[in-house]
């Protein structure tokens, strides 16, 4: 087995990052599409859920960064740029991490994206998001619920990995 070099990590962090970036928009985009999907015939109905359920992690997450770090509080109307801005850069970054460890450990990248989307979805979904207190408990939660992150996860494992990998190969030496 060839021995990596740390141009070759340079390499899978670079296309990890482009991976992991492409996901995160993919991934976006079918939680929008599922959304719209499930939306109730009213807009009153839909508008009323949204304001029962309040933030999500991301944007407590964001909210939680701009008050310990910042030392600001987020004004309304920023909420969702900066629970956005959270969801990307956090994608982006795991993306990054998955290019490198692709690269250290090929084995990490078997299966096409799907068992990293799935570890990704139980390391921070079922785990850490409500241990940091930005969700309630997984057992509170219900199934369709976690149903729709767990898809969501598997379309951006599989988005990620796809992407990395044509972008490492674009930078073979």
């Amino acid at each position: 087995m060839k021995e990596k070099s740390g141009n070759d990590v340079f390499k899978g962090l670079a296309a990890g990052l482009i991976g992991g970036l492409a996901g995160t928009i993919v991934m976006t985009q079918f939680q929008n599409i599922v959304t719209e999907i499930g939306k109730s015939a009213s807009d009153e109905t839909g508008k009323k859920q949204k304001e029962e359920e309040g933030d999500d992690a991301t944007v407590k997450m964001a909210k939680a960064i701009s008050e310990n770090v910042l030392d600001r509080k987020l004004k309304k109307s920023e909420k969702e740029s900066a629970g956005n801005a959270v969801h990307y850069i956090f994608g982006t970054t795991v993306g990054a991490v998955y290019g490198i460890a692709a690269e250290a450990a090929p084995i990490t990248s078997v299966g096409f994206g799907l068992p990293f989307g799935t570890a990704l979805f139980i390391g921070a979904d079922e785990i850490a998001v409500p241990a940091l207190g930005l969700s309630e408990p997984p057992t509170d939660i219900p199934i369709s619920k976690h149903a729709y992150g767990f898809a969501s996860h598997l379309v951006y494992g599989l988005t990620a990995d796809l992407v990395r990998r044509g972008v490492r190969k674009l930078l073979q030496s």
